[in-house]
């Protein structure tokens, strides 16, 4: 598996940017094997609303939280040429090129339980754990913003975007990306790319090892 791509919930607030994007990961499948893990977007939004109001178990909103990552998946799977959805991990794995497997991680994450189970795992860390057991050479985080800055490019009009940096560079920071990820990028040894998912060219420049506008996160 060359990669795998989480498509951040995010990019659902830009429907035609969103449709974009997986048409060309579809178009993408052709030429790439990669394996597609959802986010969590409005679906895990609604639970996180849930929580606030009745203060639900730490286990209980963290599954509830992987069953938005099950049907954000399943939407992207009805945008997706060339797609097919799966909850198993070993099927996805032996996809080959022209077939994309979106991975529903409910069933996987259900049996192991291997992340804390807390607020501070997103699907961010979540596509970290299944990148490493399908043995990809690359995590790419595809979000709404071009990488990770210096500060909140959404409200800091002089934030830089910093083109590479490492994982213990990032731990204790406050990023588009969740806390504990940093750790396991250095647990697993993992390569990670942060990119702008309405920009999906600069996807394939990921996988061909070019130059582009993205965030490149060193696993030490």
């Amino acid at each position: 598996m060359e990669a795998v791509v989480k498509v951040g919930g995010s990019l659902s607030a830009d429907p035609s940017s969103l449709k974009a994007l997986c048409r060309f990961l579809g178009g993408l499948a052709g030429k790439h094997r990669i394996m597609i893990v959802p986010g969590g977007g409005g679906f895990a939004d609604t639970v996180r609303r849930y929580d606030g109001l009745y203060g639900l178990p730490a286990a209980a909103s963290h599954r509830m939280a992987i069953l938005a990552m099950d049907q954000y998946g399943l939407l992207l799977g009805s945008l997706t040429p060339n797609s097919f959805t799966t909850t198993s991990l070993v099927r996805a794995c032996k996809a080959g090129i022209g077939s994309l497997p979106i991975l529903l991680p409910s069933r996987l994450l259900f049996q192991r339980d291997p992340l804390e189970n807390s607020w501070r795992v997103t699907s961010d860390s979540i596509a970290a754990y299944i990148a490493a057991e399908a043995e990809a050479g690359r995590l790419i985080l595809a979000k709404d913003v071009d990488g990770i800055f210096t500060e909140d490019p959404k409200s800091r009009g002089d934030a830089v975007l910093i083109r590479e940096l490492s994982a213990s560079e990032l731990q204790g920071r406050r990023t588009c990306v969740d806390e504990v990820l940093p750790k396991l990028l250095m647990e697993k040894g993992l390569n990670c790319y942060v990119v702008n998912g309405k920009n999906p060219d600069r996807i394939e420049s990921i996988l061909k090892g070019e130059n582009a506008v993205y965030t490149h996160i060193i696993p030490v």
